[in-house]
């Protein structure tokens, strides 16, 4: 063990006040600076934080992003979900490992660059992209990825990568983007004009539980996808016994076809910040947190600015505009790379320093959240509505929408779409409509809420988008009539049983049944019985699984089963003498040998 490595690990742990709950920020910037984390490192760490090794490698071994190897001084990571593969990403993989020498998963023999892959990044509506360390490149063509690849050898730095630059706050120097926020549609909540401080100004001359009256009386739903409403999560929050409560930003967007947040991180930052602010005031917390996810750190230094200009009008800090006795603050906790830490339990595990381990309910996070206190956990979008609720008024929010869903919602629509970006629309417009305005008249079908939502086809696109009939968390991906479905269902398997934690047995085995039992269907070896075997373990893992990954993971094979069934029936074989996965021609290859004939009964 060097003296360097330890005086490293000693800094690193003491910037963060040898706080072990404070682990994923020190491992992470061990991470960034070191290029792996070492066992020596983990003994060091663990020892420095007062906890055991086994701990620290829990994390090091469950994030994505974070690694015991070591990898290269750059690491370029291709971003692989079912919108990047319809827009070239197997040919861009090639293109890098052509021009790298090497194969993903590998680093180059000079140690300078490492090539991964990785789920969806947040740019389904400028595919196919790539991060490089934190940069981010969209739109890529194999010139460009060879031009990239050419800098890195000659010395640029990824930051300093010749580019063109986003428009809004993608061009700020904070951020300086190559990435666009394709806001098609601005309605009147989340894209409206803002007046900073408004919001928490009214808030703070009503009391908290009028403030929370009027979130109900709006009602206003949570727009992560789950739509509980926020009003009541408030209520429970506010009423659970504990000196401390928190409130948590749920800016890990990692489902698959969503980008909607990263808008409004990049453009209405103010809005969230202000949200956050009246949510700790109405629950009486002092203390917020925004996870953001790890694909999103290139809007780490500007999102800190805005929190520091949010302090310097006193939004934030002590005596809140002028308010004595409420003070609260907001810190920023960065993700390393899971998609199960989208869960709210698993996100405050993660914000705990621990592995996304989702955590088991009850008790609720509005009892026992954040080191054990009383929690909020809301979506970037259902902040930034409570906001305008405050300014506008409930009874204005409550008139758009429909009388279930309040308010706009907004849509993330990519795939085979002439006008792929973010759509601000009420709730109660059809599929129908919201397809003609994106330039999707010819879909053959939509995949509604990502992966774990469902997938229906041009008989449904007269549904309504609320809470009651097609709810979704904000993504719609759009598969045109050349694509193949059920590859797309495969990919989104795939997907599923790779960012499984692994805890629950549903889950983590019932995943790769249902997955393998697709494969058969697929190459055209499945019989009768294997649909009613997909639909009956599919049921049984949704029923049985310990969180919300597991119990919405066989959605795609589930809907797809119901809606677009005669594409399993065309795969299927029935009345056969023999099993579809048993060659009979294989098996009596020995004996042909022997007999130097072939069958007399099977003919070849």
């Amino acid at each position: 063990m060097s003296e360097n490595l330890e005086r490293i690990v000693t800094a690193v742990c003491e910037s963060f006040g040898n706080d072990r709950t404070r682990m994923m920020d020190i491992v992470r910037e061990l991470q960034e600076t070191q290029r792996h984390i070492s066992d020596d490192a983990m003994d060091l760490i663990a020892r420095q934080v007062g906890t055991y090794r086994v701990e620290v490698e829990s994390v090091v071994s469950f994030y994505t992003f974070l690694s015991k190897k070591q990898k290269g001084n750059i690491v370029i990571r291709l971003c692989d979900d079912i919108i990047d593969r319809m827009y070239g990403f197997e040919r861009l993989k090639q293109t890098f490992c052509d021009a790298l020498g090497i194969e993903v998963g590998e680093t180059t023999a000079d140690g300078l660059i490492t090539l991964e892959t990785t789920p969806c990044i947040g740019m389904c509506d400028q595919a196919p992209a790539i991060m490089v360390n934190d940069e981010i490149f969209t739109e890529l063509s194999r010139d460009a990825a060879i031009d990239i690849i050419d800098q890195l050898k000659a010395g640029v730095a990824p930051e300093r990568l010749l580019r063109k630059l986003g428009d809004g706050n993608n061009s700020c120097p904070l951020v300086s983007a190559a990435v666009s926020n394709n806001i098609r549609r601005r309605g009147e909540v989340i894209f409206a004009p803002l007046e900073c401080g408004r919001s928490l100004k009214k808030a703070l001359a009503m009391s908290p539980n009028e403030v929370i009256r009027d979130v109900k009386t709006a009602r206003l739903r949570g727009r992560g996808g789950a739509g509980f409403p926020t009003g009541m999560k408030w209520d429970f929050t506010r009423a659970a016994t504990g000196e401390k409560k928190y409130v948590v930003c749920n800016a890990d967007e990692g489902e698959p076809g969503t980008f909607k947040d990263r808008v409004i991180l990049t453009e209405r930052p103010e809005l969230l910040i202000e949200g956050m602010a009246i949510a700790g005031y109405a629950i009486g917390a002092q203390e917020g947190i925004i996870y953001l996810r790890a694909e999103y750190a290139y809007l780490r230094p500007f999102l800190e600015d805005v929190l520091q200009k949010a302090r310097n009008m006193n939004m934030l800090g002590s005596g809140v505009m002028g308010k004595q006795d409420f003070d609260f603050d907001i810190r920023i906790q960065m993700g390393a790379g899971a998609y199960v830490c989208g869960e709210e339990t698993a996100l405050i595990s993660s914000c705990e320093g621990l592995r996304g381990d989702p955590k088991n309910r009850p008790p609720f996070p509005a009892q026992k959240g954040y080191l054990n206190c009383p929690t909020s956990v809301n979506n970037v979008e259902t902040f930034c509505c409570v906001a305008r609720i405050v300014d506008q008024g409930a009874g204005w929010f409550s008139q758009i929408g429909s009388k279930g869903s309040t308010g706009t919602k907004l849509l993330s629509i990519g795939g085979d779409i002439r006008r792929p970006g973010v759509y601000e629309v009420p709730f109660g417009i059809t599929m129908r409509e919201v397809l003609d305005m994106a330039g999707g008249e010819n879909a053959a079908a939509v995949q509604v809420g990502g992966p774990s939502g469902q997938l229906i086809g041009p008989d449904m696109y007269d549904r309504i988008i609320c809470y009651d009939d097609l709810a979704t968390g904000g993504a719609l991906m759009v598969f045109g009539p050349e694509r193949d479905l059920l590859q797309v269902v495969e990919y989104f398997m795939d997907f599923f049983i790779e960012e499984s934690c692994g805890y629950c047995t549903p889950c983590r085995v019932g995943n790769v049944l249902l997955k393998d039992r697709l494969d058969k269907i697929i190459h055209g070896k499945g019989e009768p019985s294997d649909l009613v075997y997909l639909e009956e373990l599919g049921t049984s893992v949704k029923a049985t699984s310990r969180c919300g990954l597991g119990q919405t993971s066989p959605n795609p094979i589930l809907s797809s089963l119901k809606n677009f069934h005669a594409l399993y029936l065309a795969k299927v074989k029935e009345d056969q003498p023999f099993q579809p996965t048993f060659d009979i021609h294989q098996a009596l290859g020995t004996a042909k040998e022997i007999a130097g004939r072939p069958s007399m009964h099977f003919a070849e």
